[in-house]
């Protein structure tokens, strides 16, 4: 619709957008969950380099990076706070090359499913009232969308 005075159509209201309500919940349930996270000392990116590493015998540093979406040295400073952490450790590949290896220490081994327990008590706490076929329903429309724009970039931050 046009204005009389300007001649310039109106902006939809924020309201009217489906992106603005994507956001909206996704920042609520990031939110609360990152507070989940840090509550037992762990951020958001480590979660998801912990979750990439687990039930693998020896991620590369390069897959990490990938899984991360992150740069060389930003995904080494992760590793870096894991290991500091003691859930994680890293070696070189064949003992020479320069290609490192990762893999969850013990610890790090039991935390990941404590961790996964918040992650699943996060939706359930935003997602829990609706009936499961809507549940089923908009994962799978999210799927949609991730495979439809060939989204490949995990979310971190």
């Amino acid at each position: 619709m046009t204005t009389p005075r300007t001649g310039r159509r109106n902006a939809a209201p924020l309201e009217a957008h489906l992106g603005f309500w994507l956001r909206f919940v996704s920042n609520h349930v990031s939110t609360r969950f990152q507070k989940l996270l840090e509550a037992e000392g762990v951020s958001l990116t480590e979660w998801v380099a912990l979750r990439t590493l687990l039930g693998q015998e020896g991620v590369s540093h390069t897959q990490l990076i990938e899984a991360l979406g992150m740069t060389k040295g930003a995904t080494s400073k992760v590793i870096t706070r894991l290991q500091d952490k003691g859930l994680a450790e890293r070696w070189l590949a064949d003992g020479r090359s320069r290609e490192q290896v990762l893999a969850l220490t013990a610890s790090g081994q039991l935390l990941v499913p404590r961790l996964a327990a918040l992650a699943d008590a996060n939706d359930q706490h935003f997602f829990g009232h609706m009936p499961s076929e809507q549940r089923d329903g908009l994962l799978a429309l999210m799927q949609g969308l991730v495979q439809h724009h060939q989204l490949r970039e995990l979310p971190t931050h």
